[in-house]
């Protein structure tokens, strides 16, 4: 009885081995076109349309719609101010 179970936690052990291979075997043949598939999906939600989009019309659409609600209109200050608090160098971590 004791040699049945054996046996079977010894053919169990050799499938799930086996699939382990498998499935790295698998993954090292295609990393090439799963690399080129994931890098379309993050181009593809970083921008839009696409490459195309982007370097369409020499660059000049580079930012598609970012330039609206994206990016706040900020003024630029009249003139540089000058640093708040004593200027002995740098602050002490301690």
């Amino acid at each position: 009885m004791l040699q049945k179970i054996v046996n079977g936690i010894a053919i169990a052990s050799g499938v799930v081995s086996l699939a382990v291979v498998g499935t790295a075997g698998y993954v090292y043949v295609r990393k090439d076109a799963i690399i080129e598939n994931v890098k379309g999906k993050i181009m593809e939600s970083v921008l839009p349309g696409g490459l195309g989009g982007a370097i369409g019309g020499a660059g000049g659409g580079a930012l598609g719609g970012l330039s609206g609600s994206l990016v706040p209109d900020m003024e630029a200050p009249d003139a540089p101010s000058a640093p708040i608090g004593p200027a002995t160098g740098p602050a002490s971590p301690f």
